[in-house]
């Protein structure tokens, strides 16, 4: 199942922020998914797959290159010493193959960063797990692509039938590798430099062109709306040093990882109710546990931080490869105690934050905080992350049953980045039910089963209303 995507040379502006912010480990941002099979696939099918992908999706044999003076952001290269099996691991699972023995093994997995002189990315095939199942973990750099853009470039390793009739294309030639010289580099990032000036000189044109006009025509609009755009950015950049909850506040490098599935058609008719989408009932699922849980600890609270990915893909970047979201942060409410009164606010919320001038600013605003010491930009952005509550994140999976190298994916569960924060709570739809992963850091919650029970029934109050 291939999906055409366009790949870059050089990383994104919102790319090389995602790379360039880890000279602060808290804020690295390493995406783990796992599918769980019903059987393990066959190991010949399945490394073809994957050689076959590494040959077709660049990024899977690109390492990231830094430029002289870092004067444009980061350059994929082919690495020369590429090796697959460097990538590609199998394991069996320890103790009896449970679940939650698979996701204590995804836990290390994660943690561990990944070698920068290499491509970034890891898969770890984990067989012996209970009733015969197998998974593959499968560990990605948040700087190849955001979720959205993860799921399409991992179609390329599932088909839509458990045995399809192997009329497959002749294997890819692999890709050569021209690696720069130093001199090299300097003057292709001198060129990139030369040729985004140029760009944002006619883009600047245009929109003093414009802006003069809308002036002329409606001088104390225009200003208004340059006020508002103003107030955005400063929206979008302001500081918060300290998460709001009063019981989620101490931060590791440790994580936790769980998981449970929810009804697709029953958040999605809950959502209804409130002329709302998917997004609604999950975000108001998610604050019920949330307000469950901090009152379990006898400290409710009215509201928290929550940092929520916004896809700002359009035409013109729908398959283009990389990150193409905006990050919104804004306080949400737990005192509503009827979940359809939640599910309304969440609405109106997330309306008001796509609305937001900031996001069409998003990577002029990531060019410019990259432009920055890295030491000034990491800080910027701890300041900006450390006091994120939570992240919540809805990722569209597969609507149909689809099979790995024989072996049918039961599961598909995603468990996003802390980025700074306490918790991570991610939905991915797999056909009619939607898995969520949750990555908790082990100092923020300490107590992780309190915390998916609580989890757990604010889903099953959202459900009860379809």
């Amino acid at each position: 199942m291939a999906t055409e995507m366009r790949f870059e040379d050089r990383m994104s502006d919102m790319d090389a922020l995602m790379w360039q912010i880890e000279k602060d480990p808290m804020l690295r941002s390493t995406i783990t998914a796992i599918s769980v099979l019903d059987r393990a696939p066959d190991h010949r099918v399945l490394m073809d797959k994957i050689e076959r992908a590494t040959r077709i999706i660049p990024r899977l044999r690109q390492r990231v290159v830094g430029n002289p003076f870092s004067m444009a952001p980061p350059r994929w290269e082919v690495d020369p010493n590429f090796d697959l099996a460097y990538h590609v691991r199998s394991v069996r699972s320890a103790g009896d193959g449970t679940m939650r023995d698979l996701l204590d093994l995804a836990e290390p997995v994660a943690m561990q960063g990944f070698d920068r002189a290499r491509p970034q990315w890891e898969f770890v095939l984990v067989e012996g797990l209970e009733h015969g199942r197998a998974a593959l973990i499968q560990k990605l750099h948040h700087a190849i692509t955001d979720g959205v853009g993860g799921v399409k470039m991992a179609m390329m390793l599932l088909d839509l039938e458990r045995e399809p009739s192997g009329d497959d294309d002749p294997m890819p030639h692999e890709p050569e590798a021209h690696p720069l010289s130093a001199m090299g580099r300097l003057w292709d990032g001198i060129g990139h430099v030369q040729r985004r000036q140029q760009t944002a000189a006619r883009n600047s044109l245009h929109t003093a062109l414009g802006g003069a006009a809308a002036f002329v025509g409606d001088p104390m609009g225009a200003l208004d709306e340059m006020r508002h755009s103003a107030e955005s950015v400063g929206r979008m950049l302001s500081p918060a040093t300290h998460p709001m909850s009063p019981i989620m506040g101490h931060r590791s490098l440790s994580v936790r990882f769980n998981t449970f599935a929810s009804s697709l058609p029953g958040l999605k008719a809950a959502a209804k109710l409130v002329d709302g989408k998917l997004n609604d009932a999950f975000v108001a699922a998610v604050l019920g546990g949330l307000a469950r849980y901090h009152e379990a600890h006898g400290a409710p609270v009215d509201q928290l931080r929550m940092t929520m990915p916004i896809n700002i893909r359009d035409e013109s970047t729908e398959d283009l490869a990389g990150n193409q979201f905006a990050p919104a942060r804004f306080a949400v409410p737990l005192d509503h105690v009827d979940p359809v009164v939640r599910m309304k606010a969440v609405k109106d919320l997330v309306a008001e934050q796509r609305a937001e001038p900031a996001l069409a600013l998003a990577e002029p605003l990531a060019s410019v905080l990259t432009r920055l010491p890295t030491t000034v930009t990491t800080a910027i952005f701890g300041s900006m992350l450390k006091g994120i509550d939570f992240v919540t994140s809805n990722v569209p999976g597969a609507p149909v049953a689809v099979f790995m190298a024989g072996a049918e994916v039961t599961k598909m569960i995603a468990m996003a980045p802390l980025s700074g924060s306490g918790a991570n709570i991610t939905l991915l739809s797999h056909i009619d039910d939607v898995h969520i992963g949750i990555n908790t850091d082990r100092a923020a919650v300490p107590d992780d089963e309190t915390f998916v029970a609580c989890l757990a029934e604010g889903f099953d109050e959202i459900q009860a209303l379809a």
